[in-house]
C-alpha cells in the first residue's frame, strides 16, 4: 500500500462538534421560541447558498429569523450560534500531534459557513494544525460532491492512493473514496489511531 502523504479532516463531528447541523439549529429553535416548521422551511431554501459561501450570516439571518420583528437582536442570536461550538478536546491534541511530527500534510474538507468557519478556525487555533481549509464556503463546493475532493487532491498535488480522508458519515467518505482517498469513518479516538496505525500513520 502506498504511504500515506495526507490527512484530510472533516471538522464538525470530528474536531469540533457541529457548527450548524440539525441539533444546533434546534437548541437555537428552543432558546428563542422559534417556530420550528417554519425556520426549516426557509432555512432548507437558503443553506446551500450559506454553506457554498454565496450569501452571508446577515442574509441567511435576515431570510430565516429576522423577515419578522424579534424580541431578541442580530448580536443575541449570532452569539448563541457561536457558542454552540465547542472543541472535542483530545482528537484535537492528537491532530495537533500528527501536525507537530511534519510527516503528514494536513488538511480540512469540511461544509460550513464562512463566519462560523472563521470563527472555529479563530478561537480552536485550527491554523496551527492544518495547512490548507477546503471549506465548503471558500471553495462554492459542498460534500458529498467529488468536485471538493478532487480540489484538495489538485491543490496539494498528492496522489489520492497517499491521502486519507477522516469523517463521520458514511456518504461523504464513499464519494472521496471513489476517487482513490483511503478513508475512516470517526466514530471514537481510539478506534481512530487504530485505523490510522493500519495506514502506518504514526505521531
Amino acid at each position: 500500500m502506498p504511504e500515506i502523504r495526507a490527512i484530510f479532516w472533516d471538522v464538525g463531528g470530528v474536531l469540533l462538534t457541529n457548527a450548524w447541523d440539525h441539533t444546533q439549529r434546534m437548541s437555537a429553535l428552543d432558546h428563542f421560541r422559534l417556530d420550528e416548521e417554519e425556520f426549516h422551511s426557509r432555512h432548507e431554501m437558503v443553506v446551500s447558498s450559506f454553506e457554498r459561501g454565496k450569501i452571508s450570516l446577515d442574509e441567511y439571518l435576515d431570510r430565516t429569523v429576522f423577515y419578522r420583528n424579534r424580541s431578541f437582536n442580530r448580536d443575541e442570536f449570532r452569539d448563541f450560534m457561536f457558542s454552540l461550538s465547542q472543541p472535542m478536546p483530545e482528537v484535537l491534541a492528537f491532530a495537533r500531534d500528527l501536525a507537530n511530527s511534519g510527516k503528514y500534510f494536513m488538511g480540512t474538507i469540511n461544509n460550513e459557513s464562512r463566519e462560523l468557519n472563521l470563527h472555529r478556525i479563530d478561537k480552536y487555533g485550527l491554523r496551527e494544525v492544518f495547512r490548507l481549509f477546503v471549506s465548503s464556503c471558500f471553495v462554492g463546493l459542498r460534500k458529498p460532491e467529488s468536485g471538493i475532493y478532487r480540489l484538495a487532491i489538485e491543490l496539494t498535488q498528492i496522489d489520492p492512493s497517499e491521502c486519507c480522508f477522516i469523517d463521520d458519515r458514511a456518504l461523504n467518505l464513499e464519494c472521496a473514496a471513489k476517487l482513490g482517498m483511503r478513508t475512516i469513518q470517526m466514530q471514537t479516538l481510539e478506534q481512530l489511531r487504530k485505523e490510522l496505525g493500519t495506514l502506518g500513520v504514526k505521531k
